[in-house]
């Protein structure tokens, strides 16, 4: 197989990273996340109708009442919706259900129950959601460091941080509804794009004993044209998986295979010219893979 050059243009890889990175950042410190009612609080409101209900047509008639902001959902039964709105008025499930009998026709709704989300639930699950992130990002951090070497969780790391920030400033651009749905998205990326990186590491652990004399940009190289196979083959699938979700799963679905398709691209490009570039920032060779040679007359038993 002939070996593509990849690292060959790692310093233009880099500038575009730098620029992607500073764009998504400005775009998150200007804008900000747009919270969804799971994090901000709001009024949910369970309806019942006598036959199964058109969601599209349950949107268009909460719109033309007035009620720009609500999300619907199927929650169950398919005669069952769960509505989502911003506002703590007692009375909003009765002007909804009132809204939804008068264009409902001969399939009319009735509320079940009306609940509010108060904002320091939603201030709690982000705190939670955030902290979540974290403790992901250490645990992995920590794995790679003994399972391969500490140098390669520093790639692995830098490349999810820019995976992350990269699809959350593309989400605060466009101020896509950020909920726990997306929230989800965000960690299945982080778990994405950690495979696809260590499958790339692993092939370059493996490369430096059968490439003894080869330089780490060649290593880089070798194990990198190895696994593209593989590569594209995990990242088309999945993005054909995640486009269908993404134009037929309906709004509900849309901020979570938004994310999903934006991260499976960052975390692609990020396996190759982001976190095999650090591995060359630091330096890696063959004697960082060898395990540490006891003293003679050391006897380490207990």
């Amino acid at each position: 197989m002939k070996t593509i050059n990849f690292m060959g243009v790692r310093n233009s890889a880099f500038a575009i990273t730098v620029l992607l990175t500073v764009l998504a950042l400005f775009s998150w410190w200007q804008k900000g996340l747009n919270f969804g009612l799971d994090f901000t609080g709001g009024t949910l409101i369970e309806l019942t109708y006598e036959r199964p209900a058109d969601l599209k047509a349950v949107r268009g008639e909460l719109v033309s009442s007035g009620f720009h902001e609500a999300v619907v959902q199927s929650f169950g039964a398919t005669t069952d919706l769960l509505v989502r709105m911003p506002g703590d008025d007692p009375q909003l499930g009765n002007k909804v259900a009132e809204a939804l009998q008068k264009a409902g026709g001969d399939n009319p709704a009735t509320v079940k129950r009306v609940e509010f989300v108060g904002p320091q639930v939603g201030e709690e699950l982000r705190d939670q959601g955030g902290l979540g992130m974290l403790l992901a990002l250490g645990g992995i951090l920590i794995y790679l460091a003994f399972r391969f070497q500490w140098k390669f969780a520093v790639g692995a790391i830098v490349s999810l941080v820019h995976d992350v920030v990269v699809t959350l400033g593309i989400l605060s651009f466009f101020q896509i509804t950020f909920d726990l749905t997306v929230l989800a998205a965000v960690l299945a990326i982080i778990g994405y794009s950690l495979n696809d990186t260590i499958v790339v590491f692993d092939r370059v652990r493996e490369n430096f004993r059968v490439m003894r004399k080869a330089s780490l940009i060649e290593n880089i190289n070798v194990s990198t044209t190895q696994t593209l196979l593989r590569t594209i083959a995990t990242s088309v699938s999945t993005l054909l998986a995640i486009a269908a979700l993404l134009f037929f799963g309906g709004d509900n679905l849309f901020g979570f295979s938004l994310a999903l398709f934006i991260g499976v691209m960052a975390g692609t490009y990020s396996s190759i010219y982001i976190a095999n570039v650090v591995l060359i920032w630091l330096k890696l060779s063959s004697e960082d893979l060898i395990p540490p040679v006891k003293a003679e007359g050391v006897d380490d038993r207990p």
